[in-house]
């Protein structure tokens, strides 16, 4: 065909595979349990569980049938699998034919753009009919070997890059904390505070320059309405997420539960791990809050948002995970114990300068999120674009020695021609 390189040729993925399909046999949850084992057990997208049974051994690619990400090239479809395994019928099992390794299968389906092959509307499903219909280029064979070796080069880069990325949100909670850190033990003002005039930093009880301390609504919410109520997976990384709300027309509730300019917000229950994270309400809408969560409300002399940095901060999570009283899975804190926390108060000018050196920080730290953020969306459009240059034969040089790939189609026909006929069945692979 025109569009293809010297040497290529394009036809079905079936006409360069065998389907191993009728030998799938699915595996519910119970019968899994009962099978429990050292060997995989694979589904559309990959590993789902292990049993103590195989009905392949070998190496194969596994090409989602319904389930896949078809809608996403980012993830891809198609995995290659080896040894004794076992498979559901969520994926179509591949063994390439004619000595085409299945890295290059695997490569060249992760290419592929499967939406025009695939039904369903509410979950894509690619049937053995459309798979029959997929058109995929077929590169000489040698030439297909450079083309595995030059992909697996530029991804196994990739992939260290995703590795460092991969280290880095660590990193930044590490950062954010040894900032928390040094506010709260005065490091970060310290140079700051020499040669003024200020009060003294005095240790002080939570309970001594803060009041309320009230439990949220415990009214059932809905999914539409005029005010949000802020639940506890609203607070997220010390800030409000306004993302997944709950909502409540009731005027009663509303009175009772209102949210004012600068009302911190303690999570009182939740997993050992998160219990008592707090943000702080800044009024950038009208809200209530939930019952799992406790209302503070701060006296002159503690600013809002220096008591919300100093219970996210390691001394304050400290004495959340001091305090807290577990239940089977999720521990507590009331009011009386959060009262209870003592900490050391500046003076407000140095709560003020502690809490802009602290978003200062936070902000530059945040900006290194975003960028991670990008690089990785970055690395997932070099991959796909690689994959794209290959397959369209722009990756590697061709070779007019090459044996081309019309001969290695005419080699897999007379294969599948002298093949004794496969029974139906679902007898294990050799």
């Amino acid at each position: 065909m025109s569009d293809l390189p010297r040497g290529w040729e394009k036809v079905s993925v079936t006409e360069i595979v065998a389907l191993h399909d009728s030998r799938r046999v699915p595996l519910n949850a119970t019968q899994r349990a009962e099978m429990r084992g050292p060997i995989p057990y694979y589904g559309a997208n990959g590993l789902v569980d292990h049993v103590n049974d195989y009905l392949f051994d070998g190496e194969y690619v596994l090409l989602a049938e319904d389930g896949g990400y078809f809608d996403d090239p980012r993830r891809g479809v198609a995995y290659e699998v080896s040894g004794k395994f076992w498979v559901n019928n969520h994926a179509h099992i591949l063994e390439p034919l004619g000595g085409i390794q299945t890295r290059f299968v695997r490569y060249q389906l992760n290419a592929m753009n499967w939406l025009p092959y695939v039904g369903g509307s509410t979950r894509l499903k690619l049937t053995q009919g459309g798979l029959q219909q997929a058109l995929v280029p077929v590169p000489p064979l040698a030439e297909q070997r450079r083309i595995v070796a030059k992909i697996d080069s530029l991804t196994g880069k990739s992939r260290r890059a995703r590795d460092h990325l991969d280290h880095i949100p660590r990193l930044v909670e590490k950062y954010k904390q040894a900032i928390l850190a040094a506010a709260f033990r005065g490091d970060l003002t310290r140079e700051w505070r020499e040669g003024r005039s200020l009060a003294a930093t005095r240790s002080v009880l939570l309970g001594e320059v803060a009041e309320g301390f009230n439990y949220g609504s415990a009214a059932k919410s809905a999914k539409q309405g005029r005010v949000p109520v802020l639940r506890m997976g609203n607070i997220q990384d010390g800030k409000l997420d306004w993302a997944d709300l709950v909502f409540t027309d009731d005027a009663a509730e509303i009175a009772k539960y209102r949210l004012k300019n600068g009302d911190v917000l303690f999570n009182r229950t939740n997993s050992p791990a998160l219990v008592g994270k707090t943000a702080l309400f800044t009024g950038k809408r009208e809200a209530i809050y939930a019952g799992y969560l406790i209302k503070v409300r701060c006296k002159p002399q503690l600013l809002p948002a220096f008591l919300t940095y100093c219970l996210n901060a390691p001394n304050g999570r400290a004495y959340s995970w001091e305090v807290k009283t577990d239940g089977v899975s999720q521990s507590n804190i009331n009011a009386k114990k959060l009262a209870a926390f003592r900490f050391d108060l500046p003076s407000v000018q140095e709560q003020e300068e502690i809490v802009r050196r602290i978003e200062r920080a936070l902000s530059w730290i945040n900006r290194v999120t975003v960028d991670v953020t990008s690089a990785r969306k970055l690395i997932d459009h070099l991959d796909n674009s690689v994959l794209a240059k290959a397959f369209r034969g722009e990756l590697v040089p061709q070779d007019p020695a090459d044996e081309p790939a019309s001969a290695l189609l005419d080699r897999i026909r007379e294969e599948r021609a002298a093949a004794p006929k496969a029974k139906r069945g679902r007898k294990k692979a050799a």
